[in-house]
């Protein structure tokens, strides 16, 4: 089926309008949504592309606003966003806060879902979004409001002012961090994609450099190379990175990026009034001063005579700013950053968007790229697990978990099944006995096996009795998870004592062991299958074995019962 509906991330810019044309112009779609910053923005591009498109029947709406936090915050600036306490404490929540609640607000989601687009494309330079809320300046800031107010306890109690200045500083260091907000927005990302069954999404990123590497001459202060810049870099590829996770996800989105290693132009050439920080350089009358002691960097400017706003004809390169013609000559010189040009771009998303192979797919070029699984590899697993069986024996030990893989649900899965194992050895002898015959059996070996019974619950993993009133311990209990301190108690309420089990307890109980009965009548039901279809039988949703292995039998379960299983 064709693509029908189109979701263009930042496509008021540069790139994201030419790719919109492009769309337009070759894949016949019924709608074009424009997503851009601001309303102007927005509007501007959907009324151009109205105006080139008026014989055709393809739809384009706008919308704008925010994507990275949530709805009701969504046209605040980034300055307003850090003056008032609960919009702070709102990106905060969003960031580190429950991921349903984040999930439910984000303006991101809620335009995914409201348009359900087969395709997405995602034009916004994420890195420069992110990194550039310039976490360095925010922590020297903290540092300088912090050692101030440790000076005001060492003399007397620190000041309202002090205190409020500080409590200020932490809170825009912690919502400025890059990473959580960037595995939040990608996450949140690709499971709305998933709800509505988007079938790409294809994203325009960065190098960050221009394609240049750490002798950048180009910097955002005196360091060389901008720590600032390396930031935007450090983000772009992290950005990569869990694309490339995203793109071997089963049931997601097909995942495509093209990075662009070169500065992005033009959009137009005009005279303009030159804007710094939104407001309008002007022109200044001159002085002479005599170098002394001390240099004034700013003076009073009515000192100055004004003749008005400075304007200068620049190239628009969108995104990356106004450029003079010497910026603009210098920039694009050759083995500078040099330039390619937004239909450029637009061409290799459209003939990727079709399904060409136009090999500048970057997570393509990490797939075929990595080391995958290899035979010797294989072939050694087994002598390795056979060893460990020996080691086992000779030391009258079971090396089945301890915690370091994780999650603590991983562990109390191997140690039932390893229960099950030493008790009945197959899984057709557990499926031929009852659960609550299974569960007084499994206690029975708990308690007559100190040896057994100590090492599951040093581990952090405690014992639920098949009564579901007792609970065999030790000194800590991964589950429920609270932070760490030297003691802690929790109350139980209702239903908490079936959810943690459900995910960190050895489970003794009847159902529980139901649970595992009809795990193992499917497993036996493929094995009897297997002999009549050869090699294609070998499928991750088969067991090969009859007897009880803990391992396989767990990765059995993640395969089948969890959905966590590698595509690729």
């Amino acid at each position: 089926m064709a693509d029908k509906s189109f979701l263009i991330l930042g496509g008021g810019g540069l790139v994201g309008l030419q790719i919109a044309r492009r769309i337009a112009y070759t894949l016949d779609p019924d709608l074009i949504v424009i997503a851009a910053l601001t309303e102007q923005e927005a509007h501007e591009a959907v009324s151009n592309l109205q105006s080139m498109f008026t014989d055709s029947e393809v739809r384009f709406e706008s919308a704008w606003g925010n994507i990275f936090v949530r709805s009701a915050l969504t046209h605040a600036s980034r300055r307003e966003l850090l003056a008032e306490d609960d919009n702070r404490q709102a990106l905060y929540d969003d960031l580190f806060g429950r991921s349903a609640t984040a999930y439910e607000q984000s303006r991101l989601v809620q335009l995914v879902h409201q348009y359900r687009p087969d395709v997405i494309i995602d034009a916004i330079n994420t890195a420069t979004a992110i990194s550039y809320q310039d976490t360095y300046t925010a922590s020297r800031n903290a540092k300088r409001h912090f050692d101030r107010l440790l000076t005001t306890l060492d003399d007397d109690a620190p000041s309202a002012t002090a205190s409020a200045e500080a409590e200020l500083a932490l809170e825009t260091v912690l919502i400025s961090q890059a990473i959580p907000q960037l595995v939040r927005h990608v996450t949140m990302l690709h499971q709305a994609m998933c709800a509505v069954g988007t079938r790409l999404y294809l994203k325009i990123g960065t190098t960050g450099t221009g394609g240049m590497g750490l002798n950048i001459p180009y910097t955002h202060g005196e360091d060389k190379p901008s720590a600032t810049l390396m930031s935007k870099t450090a983000v772009a590829f992290a950005h990569t990175g869990l694309l490339f996770l995203m793109a071997r996800t089963v049931d997601g989105p097909i995942v495509k990026e093209i990075k662009p290693g070169a500065m992005i132009g033009y959009a137009d050439i005009a005279s303009r009034t030159i804007n710094e920080h939104g407001q309008p350089v002007n022109r200044y009358s001159s002085r002479t001063d005599y170098l002394q002691d001390i240099l004034e960097i700013r003076s009073e400017r009515n000192g100055f005579e004004a003749f008005g706003p400075l304007e200068l004809p620049v190239v628009d390169t969108g995104e990356n700013g106004l450029f003079t013609r010497g910026e603009f000559e210098a920039i694009t010189s050759l083995r500078q950053m040099e330039f390619i040009t937004p239909e450029e771009i637009a061409r290799e998303t459209v003939l990727e968007i079709r399904g060409g192979n136009t090999g500048a797919d970057v997570i393509a070029a990490i797939d075929s790229s990595v080391l995958d699984p290899t035979y010797r590899a294989g072939y050694l697993r087994q002598q390795a697990i056979d060893e460990l069986i020996n080691l086992e024996r000779e030391t009258g030990t079971h090396s089945i978990a301890w915690g370091q893989l994780g999650p603590p649900q991983l562990s109390k899965l191997l140690w039932e099944a390893e229960l099950l194992r030493l008790a009945y050895g197959t899984l057709k002898a557990v499926v031929s006995d009852s659960a609550e015959s299974i569960a007084a059996h499994l206690y029975a070996r708990i308690e007559n096996d100190a040896n057994l019974r100590r090492t599951i619950t040093s581990v952090g993993v405690p014992i639920l009795c098949p009564d579901g009133q007792q609970l065999i311990r030790g000194p800590f209990i991964r589950i429920p998870e609270v932070p760490e301190t030297d003691i802690c108690t929790v109350p139980i309420a209702e239903g908490d004592v079936d959810a943690w089990a459900k995910k960190g307890w050895v489970d003794l109980r009847p159902e529980n062991i139901a649970v595992w009965q009809e795990r193992f009548r499917r497993m036996e039901a493929f094995r009897k299958r297997m002999r009549m279809k050869g090699s294609a039988a070998i499928t991750r949703s088969g067991y090969l074995y009859d007897n009880i292995r803990p391992g396989s039998i767990v990765g059995w379960i993640f395969n089948t019962e969890e959905g966590g299983y590698r595509i690729k």
